[in-house]
């Protein structure tokens, strides 16, 4: 198959790209960017005049629910969600059920990824045996069948569990990833310690339970030379801690979500069971100091922390409900927002979802390289819709953003040259 993108306003932050240029694929492979090839004949040709075209968007974080959770989401669902949010390539915790601390585990949500085809699914592996935080997994083993790094989830490790972890993981050359958070602090809580949950009586986490567990860990980073990325950073302060550690030297990555970006403990309101994340939404002055530590290139990637729920785990009082947002689809015109708010240019924005978080998994993805796989996401950025449960084709419909209106739409995804969605033009008017 030969395939011409033609027209398009290419941005490919990992080559310095940013022309308006036309793009041939052969074979599902890119062959040239500008040039066509010698001898080029399209079997295939789309018009991108007016639209971005970018590697496709590398997701840092999503649960696809399959294995264990098929009530709230699957493989073929979520993936298909990933494919219409321009999502090329995903990466999946290990907090399935059963737990991915087997090589069988991760085979089968490989092999299923690639049955449905939609999007490449990367797996982290447990750090501790079924999550437990007491015996270490068999972290070469599970790194020979395909997981691109090792993780506890949010189920805690003590200090000389965590060295032998990372100790381990260094022999093995993994990252380990890291949800900074001391349980001890945060077990019974469900919003930021602050004046909404005063004022509404709910039980709370307060900003030390992130920074405490980010101060441990970078000790441990320092003692045992453990490459490390810190998951979902919700506080200026632990921003603060991560930027002074990489200044030092330390070996260390962060990233942010959408939702830690654009919402705070305002946005609970009276209840909205929606706005229940881990970590919790915190105050203003932290979101500040997130949009910073982007914008000075501390944090190095925006990611989506999927988590799509049935529709019940968000009907129970506040602290009861499940917490997470179906929030894949959202990623890129949240993103985005961030351009229009003058936070990051548009290349900046687009580098924070594609080669920044692929070199984190330590992935050949996110860039538009003569040879590599053709995962391409094409998005009209002045197109607006409508974030609405019936415009959600997540399985999940748990979104705080339900009735924003979102500027930037998908209207082509290629995975290996295939196209593996195309927006309907009358679709999210």
């Amino acid at each position: 198959m030969t395939l011409i993108i033609k027209n398009g306003h290419i941005i490919d932050p990992a080559n310095n790209i940013d022309t308006i240029q036309d793009l041939y694929v052969i074979a599902g492979k890119i062959a040239a960017i500008g040039h066509p090839p010698t001898d080029f004949n399209a079997q295939q040709v789309i018009d991108a005049t007016g639209l971005i075209v970018c590697p496709g968007l590398v997701d840092l974080c999503a649960r696809l629910r399959e294995p264990g959770y098929e009530h709230k989401g699957n493989i073929k669902t979520e993936t298909n969600a990933a494919a219409r949010a321009g999502v090329t390539t995903l990466c999946c915790p290990p907090d399935t059920n059963p737990v991915i601390d087997t090589p069988a585990v991760i085979e089968y949500i490989q092999e299923r990824a690639q049955e449905v085809g939609k999007a490449k699914v990367v797996v982290l592996a447990a750090l501790t045996q079924e999550l437990k935080g007491q015996q270490l997994s068999e972290m070469h083993a599970l790194k020979n069948a395909g997981c691109v790094g090792v993780n506890n989830a949010s189920r805690a490790v003590n200090s000389a569990v965590m060295r032998r972890a990372m100790e381990y993981a260094a022999s093995a050359d993994l990252t380990v990833f890291i949800d900074a958070n001391d349980p001890a602090l945060s077990a019974d809580g469900c919003a930021h310690e602050g004046v909404v949950s005063v004022r509404l009586g709910l039980p709370c986490i307060p900003e030390t339970a992130e920074t405490i567990a980010v101060a441990r860990e970078l000790q441990l980073i320092q003692l045992t030379g453990a490459r490390s990325h810190f998951y979902h950073l919700s506080s200026a302060r632990a921003v603060q801690m991560i930027a002074r550690a990489q200044y030092d030297g330390y070996p260390i990555t962060a990233d942010v979500t959408t939702h830690h970006l654009f919402l705070t403990e305002m946005d609970i309101g009276y209840f909205n069971s929606q706005c229940n994340v881990r970590p919790p939404l915190r105050t203003q002055r932290d979101m500040e100091g997130l949009r910073s530590g982007l914008c000075h290139g501390s944090i190095s990637a925006v990611c989506s922390d999927h988590q799509p729920h049935d529709i019940d785990a968000k009907l129970a009082p506040f602290p009861s409900s499940e917490p997470g947002i179906s929030a894949i689809e959202s990623l890129l015109p949240l993103t985005l927002r961030l351009v229009d708010n003058n936070i990051l240019s548009r290349s900046e924005a687009i580098a924070k979802l594609t080669h920044q978080p692929a070199t984190i998994l330590g992935l050949n993805a996110g860039r538009l390289d003569i040879g590599n796989a053709a995962d391409i996401c094409i998005f009209d950025p002045e197109r607006y819709w409508e974030c609405s449960q019936q415009n959600l084709i997540s399985f999940g419909k748990n979104s705080p953003f339900i009735g924003w209106e979102l500027k930037g739409a998908v209207t082509h995804t290629l995975l290996d040259g295939k196209l593996v969605y195309q927006l309907n033009r009358a679709e999210n008017q």
